[in-house]
């Protein structure tokens, strides 16, 4: 299934920022390297010099140029055989195991040590947001079979079991609160952090350029100038008490509940009163006619009906007014 047009601009809008950001870092990289390699021959150079009556497996001070005072550099001279089945207890700072192996293969070889000193930061520039706690230390493989040689190139060593230790001797104290770290610069100019083992101690499995840094403390910043004081602002009005809300709104509805039911009160008194006062135009309306002149009934086969004992005008014959 293809991916939708507009996801796919944007991986190639992410990738395409990355190259760029890699082909810069490698430019950078690749100006650096190319100072430190130089400076590797000609630390080289001065480190064979050194061999006056070479013996294996002693250490001969170099001496540098003076236009490179605080950098320090020695050899030291050993066979492969030896170098793989017994190591080296204690060079410098740096002690090589037991397993140490080269290629390509040569009988004899010479272990350059380097320790660049105030010259660490001119060669190999700290990465960006760290600081060195200690100089930066070489160590670095080359062919012993002509002393005289200069421009050698380096061999490949690697430790095929334990790994090599750095255990620095000059170190800055470690900020509070920050880790100290490994950093290795390989020759090919990669560099690698990793975390820094107890007594300030770093390993590594190949030879290169070794320090520790810690992660540099950004200076604080100037303290702010304080604006003169100023009446206080007035309180902000206090927030609304749900509680409070909902009281009133039950008060309302009462009082609503409570008007409703008055004037159904109120109307079943109006309609009260209305049948009141009709009963008693009814009652009496009875008791007039109670009280009136009682009609005299007399009977009519079986039936009693009321009948009057006289008349109040007497009939008379219309003949009876006649002349």
């Amino acid at each position: 299934m293809g991916l939708p047009g507009s996801l796919r601009m944007l991986l190639l809008s992410v990738w395409f920022f990355c190259s760029l950001t890699v082909l810069e870092s490698l430019e950078l990289s690749t100006s650096s390297t190319s100072d430190a390699r130089e400076l590797d021959a000609l630390l080289q150079d001065h480190a064979y010099q050194a061999f006056a009556r070479p013996r294996t497996g002693v250490v001969y001070q170099g001496v540098v140029p003076s236009n490179l005072t605080g950098i320090q550099v020695s050899a030291m001279r050993l066979r492969s055989g030896s170098l793989k089945t017994r190591g080296v207890s204690m060079y410098q700072e740096f002690v090589i195991p037991v397993g140490v192996v080269e290629q390509p293969y040569v009988e004899r070889l010479v272990l350059v040590y380097q320790n660049l000193g105030n010259w660490s930061m001119t060669y190999y520039p700290p990465l960006q947001g760290y600081m060195y706690l200690a100089p930066v230390l070489g160590l670095l493989a080359y062919d012993a079979s002509d002393l005289m040689a200069k421009n050698l190139p380096e061999l490949d060593i690697q430790a095929s079991g334990e790994p090599i230790s750095i255990k620095f001797s000059s170190i800055t104290r470690v900020p509070d609160g920050l880790v100290a770290k490994c950093v290795s610069f390989d020759l090919n100019g990669s560099v690698n952090l990793s975390n820094a083992l107890a007594g300030n101690i770093c390993t590594t499995f190949k030879q290169g350029h070794f320090s520790i840094v810690a992660e540099s403390i950004a200076p604080s910043s100037p303290p702010i100038p304080m604006a003169p004081p100023r009446s206080p602002p007035p309180p902000p009005p206090p927030p609304p008490n749900d509680e409070k809300n909902k009281s009133k709104v039950w008060k309302i509805v009462g009082s609503v509940v409570g008007g409703i039911a008055l004037l159904v009160v109120l109307g079943g008194l109006v309609v009260w009163g209305r049948k009141y006062k009709q009963r008693k135009e009814m009652n009496q309306m009875e008791r007039a006619a109670d009280v009136g002149e009682a009609l005299h009934m007399t009977t009519v086969g079986t039936t009693k009906a009321p009948a009057a004992t006289g008349t109040r005008t007497q009939p008379a014959l219309e003949t009876e007014y006649m002349p």
